[in-house]
């Protein structure tokens, strides 16, 4: 029986306890963190399939719409109708503020950003913090409050100072998901490969790793490529195929395949 939560339920969180929160990529890591017990998911529209959302079990799920790869409207509105036909929850949209309002007037549930948005980091110095002045930290609340009148259920709040994202929180309906941005938000939200130790690229400083799966995949490629030379010297050396990786055949049958060739 389906016991995930709705949209309801997830807002009636706030302010009762944080909310756990992973980015995952692979049906292997979203089922695993249905069965650890993660509220919530966070997984792109290019790996979101029917397997993702049956992985993904109880967890409420944002599917993240790629800024840049859609533009209208209309290819916000296809894709977010998409995402949520196949097991969505709600879905994150980094776009402008129209296009969001415009779909939580469809009755979609919308994900926003504030804070450091990568998409539109050169807008506010980079891959940094965003909030440590006065001035700065009136900006993401402005960010937060213009989601908030578009309709969006929630921001992703992105390295900012914990007081200031906190100060916001307590200001907003919305659900203020962190990263990086302190326990004064409603959720703490980690990358799956952060907290198994194989980042791809820049490990964020909020990032916390648990696990060293790197060691796990080096070691597992290393054992691919030794059964790969192993597979080569048996073929070099007539070891494979044996007798038994083939199919026989009765000499009786052979012999009279081998006549009607001859024939």
């Amino acid at each position: 029986m389906n016991k995930r939560p709705t949209v309801a339920d997830m807002l009636a969180l706030k302010g009762k306890r944080q909310i756990k929160m992973l980015f995952v990529d692979t049906v292997e890591e979203a089922a695993a963190a249905n069965e650890a017990g993660i509220d919530m998911l966070s997984i792109i529209d290019p790996v979101w399939t029917p397997q993702m959302r049956e992985a993904a079990g109880n967890c409420f799920v944002q599917v993240g719409l790629l800024y840049g790869k859609l533009c209208t409207y209309e290819d916000y509105l296809r894709a977010a109708h998409r995402v949520m036909q196949l097991g969505g929850d709600c879905c994150y949209c980094a776009a402008s503020l129209d296009t969001i309002h415009k779909l939580t007037n469809e009755g979609i549930p919308i994900v926003g950003h504030a804070g450091l948005i990568p998409s539109k980091a050169t807008w506010t110095g980079g891959f940094k913090a965003v909030g440590k002045t006065a001035d700065s930290a009136m900006l993401v609340y402005k960010q937060v409050k213009d989601l908030e009148a578009a309709g969006a259920i929630a921001a992703e709040l992105e390295v900012v100072p914990d007081r200031v994202a906190a100060e916001i929180s307590k200001r907003t309906k919305m659900l203020m998901l962190s990263m990086g941005a302190g326990s004064g938000g409603d959720a703490q939200y980690l990358f799956a490969e952060d907290v198994l130790g194989y980042t791809r690229g820049h490990r964020p400083r909020h990032a916390k790793t648990y696990r060293n799966f790197r060691a796990e995949y080096e070691r597992l490629q290393a054992e691919r490529v030794a059964a790969f030379k192993e597979f080569i010297a048996d073929v070099d050396n007539g070891i494979y195929p044996a007798a038994e990786h083939t199919v026989p055949v009765a000499d009786v049958e052979f012999e009279a395949f081998l006549a009607r060739l001859e024939s």
